[in-house]
């Protein structure tokens, strides 16, 4: 094993009274630096194979940037939470970020609302809704209403807002597309309410129970709203429904700055990964526009500014969501023409990965090991000259969980000092 993994990857293994290593271990050990980082994360990059015995989208896909950058770099996979275990976003961008996603367990109704800018208050309670479709039986036929596009969502929002609720306020913002953010405000409000998604279709959607004696209020509201909800837009096919996902409060994470000494950038389009990017105490910078190419072109705008970039690619997921490889396989294609890019303002670490998979085949997130590019002058390079599948099955880094991710890009930085005599 390289010697650099093996120095890294004790900061996260037991000591000798039992404890798992955390975040204010590695704020002791990490170091200022002049050195700039570039972790491009591509949103459920992780794929399968459309045949037996095919090619998984990202092999599928023509890639000479990023195989060539392969060739530099050292390859492997993560693991967004633990084997087996299926991620949502939230979870695997905290992974990714360093922070341990189990100990840190924060609904995506939070990271929604932070996404947005909505000034959530610590006794909020907040949920990620999504305008959906229901046949004339209630039965779910499109949880997401076709992708609305968001000019109509802002009209349904409208309508939204005419609810009235006793016992406590509440707030509907868009995010995008078929997405928005809901708050409820009040006294009484627990967070432990069950989700009124299914996660599938030819079902009924689900009612919000109480999972707790202090949420039972909050479970009533949520039902009376989503009632509401429904006489409003029963007439507005396809969004004539609504469900309500991931309910909670504000969450208190260690910043970014605190632990790593960054000056952290975000580049995201999406309000889920601007939140957690917020969470971080990321400065999350606004893209003038709604592609990858126009992050691109801010990230060379303001490069000059801060040592940490983060960049998130959507359309990589959303492929994967609704099932079409071949769109997939197009959306990492032109991510790839972008990599001269970023490797013309001369980065000193750049990590290409993923916060989950979300293989075409499946059409939704999935338990599989993500590939990661691990690009540095100190990297010990594997030599393989592609990336892909079964090309980071080869490669030094193995299968690490996420959250081991930073120490790596850190050290590779020149941003971690030595421990111990």
């Amino acid at each position: 094993m390289p010697s650099y993994l093996v120095t890294v990857r004790n900061v996260f293994r037991l000591d000798d009274r039992g404890r798992r290593m955390d975040l204010k271990f590695l704020q002791r050990m990490t170091v200022p630096s002049d050195s700039k980082i570039v972790m491009l994360i591509l949103d459920g990059l992780g794929g399968l194979e459309r045949e037996p015995g095919g090619m998984t989208e990202l092999e599928t896909a023509r890639t000479p940037k990023l195989d060539a950058l392969a060739s530099r770099s050292a390859l492997g996979f993560t693991l967004p939470v633990g084997q087996g275990i299926t991620a949502g976003s939230g979870p695997g961008h905290l992974g990714i970020f360093g922070y341990d996603p189990i100990e840190y367990e924060i609904g995506r109704g939070a990271l929604e609302a932070l996404g947005v800018d909505f000034d959530l208050h610590p006794k909020d309670v907040a949920a990620r809704g999504n305008f959906c479709t229901v046949d004339q039986n209630g039965i779910l036929t499109d949880r997401r209403a076709g992708r609305l596009d968001s000019a109509e969502s802002r009209k349904l929002i409208e309508l939204l807002r005419q609810i009235k609720l006793q016992d406590a306020d509440f707030f509907v913002e868009v995010i995008k597309e078929h997405r928005f953010s809901f708050v409820l405000r009040g006294d009484g409000l627990g967070a432990s309410v069950s989700e009124t998604d299914p996660l599938k279709t030819g079902v009924l959607p689900l009612k919000a129970t109480a999972l707790s004696a202090d949420s039972i209020l909050t479970a009533a509201l949520v039902n009376e709203f989503i009632a509401q909800a429904g006489k409003l837009l029963a007439e507005k096919s396809p969004a004539n429904m609504i469900l309500l996902r991931g309910f909670d409060r504000y969450p208190t994470v260690p910043s970014f700055k605190e632990v790593y000494k960054l000056n952290a950038a975000a580049i995201a389009i999406n309000g889920m990964y601007k939140g957690v990017s917020r969470l971080v105490g990321m400065q999350v910078l606004d893209v003038d526009g709604v592609t990858v190419d126009d992050e691109i072109s801010l990230l060379e705008k303001r490069w000059q500014d801060f040592d940490f970039f983060y960049i998130h690619v959507k359309e990589t997921d959303t492929a994967g969501e609704d099932g079409d490889f071949d769109r997939k396989v197009r959306v990492i294609e032109h991510v790839d023409s972008l990599i001269p890019r970023i490797m013309a303002l001369n980065p000193d670490v750049v990590l290409v990965g993923g916060d989950h998979s979300s293989p075409a085949v499946l059409k939704f997130h999935s338990w599989h090991p993500v590939p990661v590019l691990l690009y540095g002058r100190y990297v010990r390079a594997d030599g393989i000259r592609e990336f892909g599948e079964r090309a980071c099955l080869r490669g030094s880094l193995g299968t690490l969980p996420a959250k081991e991710v930073m120490p790596l890009v850190l050290a590779n930085a020149k941003r971690l000092a030595k421990y111990g005599a």
